[in-house]
C-alpha cells in the first residue's frame, strides 16, 4: 500500500495525507458523491471527478500489485526466482513491465525454441551468444549436436535450432520489448488502405491513411478500428525496423564476434516473426484504449451537460415524436408530469394529412391550455418543425395563444419505450406514445427522464459501440450518479430510477422507498427514512444529505445540509438570532442579510467546524429547497422554422450545441442536419479540446461559413460572431 500512496501523491499532485484519508473513506465503502460533498474537510475539498479519478487509479494500482505477487509467486515455484528479478517486477510501474518480466517464465505452447531445447541444442545456442572470439567455426560446434535420435541429423538443423532458441530469448526479455515498444512509439505510423478502392463508404478519407502514433488523435484510431472490423480497411503499424534491427544488434553482438552474421539474421527473425506482431498488437491495444478512455470522456462530460439541462417547470407541454408514414405521436403532460391525454397525427408523407393534424392539435393546445410543444430531433423531425410552427400561428390567430417550440434530443426514447420500467408506468398505454411522454418530459425536467434510460443509449458522444462496453457503463454510471447528487433528490416525488442514483440507495432500496411512500403516504422528515426496509443506519449516513423532505416542519430537511451537521447549523442560527422552528421566506431573507456579512473564518472556529463544511451549510441557508440547474441557461424556444435555403454564407445565428466531440460541437440551428464548428472555429486562440470552449446545452452564437446543400451540411464559427 506504500507503494501506492506514493504514486498517487505523485500522478495526482495532492499531498500524502489527503490520498491516505481518501483511501481510507473509500476502503470503509463511503460512495464518492458522499465523500466530495460530506468529508471536504478529510480529503482537502477534493472534488467528485478528481475522487473519480483516484478511484480509477487506486483500482488499476491495486490490480498491478496483485499481479506482481502472483507473478513473483509463480516465479518462485519454479525455482527461478532472483533478487534482481524480484526487485525489477517490484518496481515496475505499468502491467507491461509486469508482462514482460515474466514472459520468458510464461508456461506456453510448444514453440521452434522449445522442441529445439527438447533436442538438447540449449547449450550450442549458449555457445553462439558467448560469442569467444578463440572458438571453434560454428561448422565444427554444430557438428557436436548431430543425434539421429533427437532428430539432429545434420549441421544446418543443429544451427537453425540453436537460433530459435536465441530467438526466442531475445523476443523474451523485457529490456530489449521496452526499448523496442519506445522506439516504435516514436518512429511509428497508423497505415490504413482501402479493401476495395472502388467502394464507396463513410471511410474514404482513410482509404489512403498515415499519421504519427503519436499525434493521430483518438476519433480517428476508432473511426480506422471500425473501418477494419467492417472489412472495408486494412490496417498496420509501421515503425522504423532499421532502428530497432540496430538497437539489438547493438545490445547483442559483441565486437569482432565470430558468430556476426548468423547472430544478424537470428536477430532479424526474432523482431520479424515473434517480436513485432507482439508489439503490433500491444501498441493497437494502448492506442484503443488511450482513444476509448478520451471518448468515454467525450460522453460522460456530454451526458453531465445533458442531464443537468435547465427544466422547464410550471408549464403544459406536449411531447411529439415525428414520424412519416407511422404518423406523429402526440403525448399532454401537466407540470408535474402526469399524462393528460395522446393522439396519433399525420401531416407527414406520405399522408401529408395537414388540415386534420392541425385541428387536433389546436384542439389539444386549446383544451389544456398547452404552453410548450417538444419535438424530438429524430426522422421526420424538420417536417415537424415546420407543421408545429404553421400551427402555432393559428393558435395566435385563433385562439390568442402565445405558444412556443423547441427540439430536444430523442436519443433513447425508444429504449425507454420498450424498456419494462415503460411498461410498468403505462401498463395500457402503446409503445410508440410512450416516446413522446419521454420526450415531453425530458424537456420538463432532463434529470428525472433520462436517469429512466441506460446511459450508453443517450447519443451525446463518439463511436460509444466500439469502446469498452463494461468501462463506459462504470464511468457513465458514476456521471449520472455525480449528477444526481449534486441536485439532490425530493423523496416524496422521486422514481425508483431517480432513487437508484443517490448516494448509498441501490434499486431494491429504491423501489422499497416508493413502495413505503406509497403504502404510509409523504415521508414527513428524514427520520422517517430510516423506516424503510433494507435501508440501515450505515446507507442513511450515505444517502440522508441527498435526499430533500419539501413537507418537513425542519426547513433543514429541504437543504442537502446533512444530518449529522443539524446540531452545529441550529447553533449557527441561533448565532444570528432566530429559531429554526420558526423560519419561514420572510426570515430567510433576513438570515441571507446576516449571512453576507458573516466572518467564515471566526465562526468555523467558533462552531468548531470545517470551512468547506461551514460554506456548504450558508449556502444551503440562503436557497432551501433550491435546485442548482434553475440558474442554468434555458433552451432556445421558437415559434417559427429556419431551412437551409434560409442560410447564407456570413449569416449570424444563435443554436444550442447538441453534442461535443474530439474534433469539434455539433450545433442546432434550426435546419434538418445539426452545423459542424470544427475545433479550428471554436475560437480564435489555440484549442486543445472542444470540451474546454462548449458544452451540451450550451445557447452559442454562430455564423455560417459552408453551406452544402446537396449534402444537406453546414459549416460553421464561433469566430467573428458580433453583428454589425
Amino acid at each position: 500500500m506504500e507503494t501506492i500512496v506514493e504514486r498517487l501523491v505523485l500522478e495526482l499532485g495532492i499531498k500524502r495525507k489527503q490520498v491516505e484519508n481518501t483511501i481510507k473513506l473509500i476502503e470503509e465503502g463511503n460512495t464518492i458523491p458522499f465523500i466530495a460533498r460530506y468529508r471536504k474537510e478529510v480529503t482537502g475539498n477534493l472534488d467528485d471527478e478528481t475522487l473519480r479519478n483516484f478511484n480509477d487509479r487506486l483500482t488499476y494500482l491495486k490490480n498491478l500489485e496483485d499481479r506482481k505477487k502472483e507473478v513473483i509467486n509463480i516465479i518462485e515455484e519454479q525455482g527461478k526466482l532472483t533478487e534482481e528479478l524480484r526487485k525489477n517486477i517490484e518496481n515496475a510501474s505499468i502491467l507491461n513491465e509486469v508482462e514482460d518480466l515474466y514472459l520468458p517464465y510464461k508456461q506456453k505452447k510448444r514453440t521452434r525454441a522449445t522442441i529445439a531445447k527438447e533436442k538438447g541444442l540449449q547449450k550450442l545456442a549458449e555457445i553462439i551468444l558467448i560469442q569467444r572470439k578463440n572458438e571453434k567455426p560454428i561448422e565444427d560446434l554444430a557438428n557436436l549436436f548431430i543425434n539421429n535420435e533427437n532428430g539432429i541429423e545434420n549441421i544446418e538443423q543443429a544451427i537453425s535450432g540453436a537460433c530459435d532458441i536465441i530467438a526466442e530469448d531475445i523476443s523474451e526479455n523485457a529490456y530489449y520489448r521496452k526499448n523496442i515498444r519506445r522506439i516504435s512509439y516514436i518512429t511509428g505510423k497508423i497505415i490504413s488502405t482501402a479493401v476495395n478502392k472502388d467502394e464507396k463508404t463513410t471511410y474514404d478519407m482513410y482509404y489512403n491513411f498515415s499519421q504519427e502514433l503519436n499525434k493521430i488523435p483518438s476519433h480517428r484510431i476508432l473511426a480506422i478500428n471500425r473501418g477494419e472490423k467492417e472489412e472495408v480497411l486494412k490496417v498496420k503499424v509501421e515503425v522504423d525496423e532499421e532502428q530497432i534491427i540496430d538497437f539489438l544488434e547493438s545490445k547483442i553482438i559483441k565486437k569482432n564476434s565470430p558468430y556476426d552474421e548468423i547472430l544478424k539474421d537470428t536477430i532479424k527473425d526474432s523482431y520479424k516473426r515473434l517480436i513485432k506482431p507482439s508489439i503490433e498488437r500491444e501498441i493497437r491495444s494502448e492506442k484503443f484504449e488511450e482513444a476509448s478512455e478520451k471518448a468515454i470522456k467525450i460522453f460522460g462530460v456530454n451526458l453531465k451537460n445533458l442531464i443537468m439541462g435547465a427544466p422547464l417547470k410550471g408549464l403544459t407541454i406536449m411531447g411529439f415524436d415525428p414520424a412519416y408514414r407511422t404518423g406523429c405521436k402526440i403525448a399532454i403532460i401537466d407540470e408535474t408530469g402526469k399524462l393528460l391525454d395522446y393522439t396519433t397525427i399525420y401531416p407527414t408523407e406520405p399522408q401529408n394529412d395537414i388540415k386534420s393534424s392541425t385541428n387536433t392539435l389546436l384542439d389539444l393546445i386549446k383544451k389544456y391550455k398547452v404552453n410548450m410543444i417538444s419535438i424530438g430531433n429524430g426522422t421526420a423531425s424538420r417536417e415537424s418543425e415546420s407543421f408545429v410552427s404553421t400551427v402555432i400561428k393559428e393558435a395566435k390567430k385563433k385562439l390568442n395563444l402565445d405558444v412556443y417550440y423547441t427540439i430536444v434530443s430523442e436519443a433513447g426514447a425508444s429504449v425507454y419505450s420498450a424498456s419494462k420500467l415503460a411498461t410498468k408506468e403505462y401498463p395500457d398505454i402503446n409503445v410508440s406514445i410512450r416516446g413522446a411522454i419521454s420526450i415531453a418530459r425530458r424537456l420538463q425536467d432532463p434529470m428525472a427522464e433520462l436517469v429512466k434510460i441506460d446511459p450508453k443509449s443517450i447519443g451525446v458522444g463518439q463511436y460509444q459501440h466500439d469502446v469498452n462496453q463494461k468501462r463506459l457503463s462504470e464511468a457513465l454510471s458514476g456521471v449520472v450518479e455525480d449528477a444526481v447528487n449534486s441536485v439532490g433528490v425530493d423523496i416524496n416525488t422521486a422514481t425508483p430510477s431517480l432513487l437508484s442514483y443517490v448516494s448509498g440507495i441501490n434499486s431494491s432500496v429504491s423501489e422499497n422507498i416508493v413502495k413505503y411512500r406509497e403504502e404510509n403516504g409523504k415521508f414527513k422528515n428524514r427520520k422517517d427514512i430510516l423506516k424503510v426496509p433494507k435501508l440501515g443506519k450505515v446507507s442513511f449516513v450515505q444517502c440522508a444529505g441527498f435526499l430533500k423532505v419539501p413537507e418537513s416542519n425542519n426547513i433543514l430537511d429541504n437543504t442537502m445540509v446533512h444530518p449529522e451537521s443539524y446540531e452545529v447549523t441550529q447553533k449557527l442560527i441561533e448565532k444570528l438570532g432566530f429559531d429554526i422552528k420558526k423560519i419561514d421566506n420572510n426570515t430567510i431573507y433576513k438570515i441571507n442579510n446576516k449571512l453576507a456579512n458573516i466572518n467564515v473564518e471566526e465562526t468555523a472556529k467558533e462552531l468548531e467546524i470545517g470551512i468547506p463544511t461551514l460554506e456548504d451549510i450558508i449556502s444551503e441557508l440562503k436557497k432551501p429547497g433550491r435546485d442548482p440547474r434553475d440558474d442554468l441557461p434555458k433552451p432556445i424556444l421558437k415559434s417559427d422554422v429556419l431551412n437551409i435555403d434560409d442560410l447564407k454564407e456570413g449569416l449570424i445565428l444563435n443554436g444550442t450545441v447538441r453534442n461535443v466531440t474530439a474534433f469539434g460541437a455539433f450545433v442546432d440551428i434550426g435546419i434538418k442536419s445539426d452545423g459542424l464548428v470544427h475545433v479550428s472555429q471554436l475560437s480564435d486562440k489555440y484549442v486543445r479540446d472542444p470540451m474546454e470552449e462548449v458544452s451540451v446545452g450550451q445557447v452559442v452564437k454562430v455564423r455560417v461559413i459552408g453551406i452544402d446543400k446537396e449534402r444537406g451540411k453546414v459549416s460553421l464559427s464561433m469566430k467573428d460572431t458580433s453583428e454589425v
